[in-house]
Formats: structure tokens, sequence, C-alpha cells
């Protein structure tokens, strides 16, 4: 697989194989159970008011770290628990959400870092993630 190029697009994914031939990639994975797929948001490559720009270790942290995600798919249990959950779903796909860093199994998929969570892991929906950072 290491020879495998892969790209996202929401809208269409593609594999690039050894070729450059592109081809339709077959789907997103669909999260099982009460799992929610998140993508996490594009980093900034430099830091804040400067154009100093980021090593690739301290990017690769920054994803690792991030506790902004954006909902791509939600399994099929999710926010079923009535008792767990009595005022309904917490976030929604296409909500940006706030959750722990670290939370959630880390994957890397069409080259876009990506978590699978749990959904009672959402701890807010923002409308606007710029500029919200960990400490």
């Amino acid at each position: 697989m290491s020879d495998i190029l892969l790209a996202i697009d929401p809208k269409n994914p593609k594999i690039i194989g050894k070729a450059n031939k592109p081809k339709e990639a077959s789907s997103l994975p669909k999260p099982s159970g009460y799992h929610i797929l998140c993508a996490i948001p594009a980093i900034d490559k430099e830091f804040d008011n400067s154009s100093i720009i980021k090593a690739d270790k301290t990017l690769a942290d920054e994803a690792t770290l991030s506790t902004v995600l954006f909902v791509v798919s939600m399994g099929p249990d999710c926010y079923t628990d009535t008792n767990k959950f009595p005022t309904g779903p917490w976030c929604k796909v296409g909500d940006f959400i706030i959750t722990r860093p670290y939370a959630g199994s880390r994957l890397d998929i069409f080259g876009t870092e990506m978590r699978l969570i749990n959904d009672d892991n959402v701890e807010a929906v923002v409308e606007n993630p710029i500029g919200i950072r960990r400490r």
C-alpha cells in the first residue's frame, strides 16, 4: 500500500495508484454502533502573525492534540439511548465539535487524519472553530 497515494475530496474521493490513474474510492468507512467519524480541520502551516513555517513534527503534534473535529458521519446507534441522552443528539453531521485531546481512534484516511470517537465524547458544538486552540 505504500505505493498508493490517497487524496480526499468529500464529494469525490480518489485513489491514485502507481500509474497515477485515478479511480473512484469505494467510500469512507461507515462508523458502526455509537461511533462518530470525524476529520481534523486543516492545521495552519505558519505560526500566528508571522511567516515562520512550522516543522512537520509540530504540525503532526498539533493534529494529534487537536480538540476541534468536524463530524463526517455517525453510526446508526449514536444518541439512541434516551436515558443517556434525554435531550437528544449532542451534534450532527457537518458540525464542528470539541472533544478531549487523544480522544478516539486515530486513522489516516485518504491522506487526511481522522478519528472515530464515541458519541459521549462530544463536549461542545462550535459554529466557527477559527481561533480555538488547546491549552
